[in-house]
């Protein structure tokens, strides 16, 4: 893969930063840039690779973005910043003409409004680009359904499982039990 972009230094984005960093066989070069760089710099030195650069970075201005993406010349950008920020980072890779995945779908920055149509109207245009945009990764599915999935294909005859509402769930998590 080369050089990966990872933009977020919250709580996710340090997960990421540090799967990333395990596998330096496939990301050869990385950064991680937020608005608050010294919330990167402390992913790097708890990783403990100084190699890894950092960078400050105002995910809701495209151009700041376009400035950083054609100056690392990323292969790919990973986008763990704020969900209403997807959009402008997605804009600034068509423009850069860099592959984006993101972990969770776009929602308006005042309303929680669950839905990818935001993300999906990019796209055409990211074919025409001949680039690549993976959505909500992390979220629905996410890993744990690709998990799931090939355990299904490849371990398992068959597999139960019981649907529940919201209330259901947190409820029962609250007494300390999933099901």
């Amino acid at each position: 893969m080369g050089k990966v972009l990872i933009i977020g230094a919250g709580g996710v984005g340090t997960v990421v930063a540090h799967k990333v960093a395990k596998n330096r066989d496939v990301f050869t070069d990385i950064m991680i840039a937020s608005r608050t760089k010294s919330k990167c710099d402390a992913i790097v030195k708890a990783i403990g690779d100084p190699t890894i650069k950092t960078a400050q970075v105002d995910a809701d201005n495209v151009d700041e973005l376009v400035e950083l993406f054609n100056s690392f010349k990323p292969e790919i950008v990973i986008n763990v910043a704020l969900p209403y920020q997807d959009l402008t980072i997605m804009e600034a890779c068509l423009k850069a003409g860099v592959n984006y995945l993101d972990t969770a779908n776009y929602e308006p920055k005042d309303v929680a409004h669950f839905e990818y149509s935001w993300q999906w109207a990019y796209k055409k245009r990211f074919e025409e680009a001949g680039l690549t945009a993976i959505l909500g990764c992390g979220f629905d599915p996410g890993v744990s359904g690709i998990f799931t999935a090939y355990a299904a294909k490849h371990h398992f005859d068959e597999i139960e499982y019981q649907l529940q509402s919201r209330n259901q769930y947190s409820r029962n998590h609250a007494e300390g039990s999933l099901l």
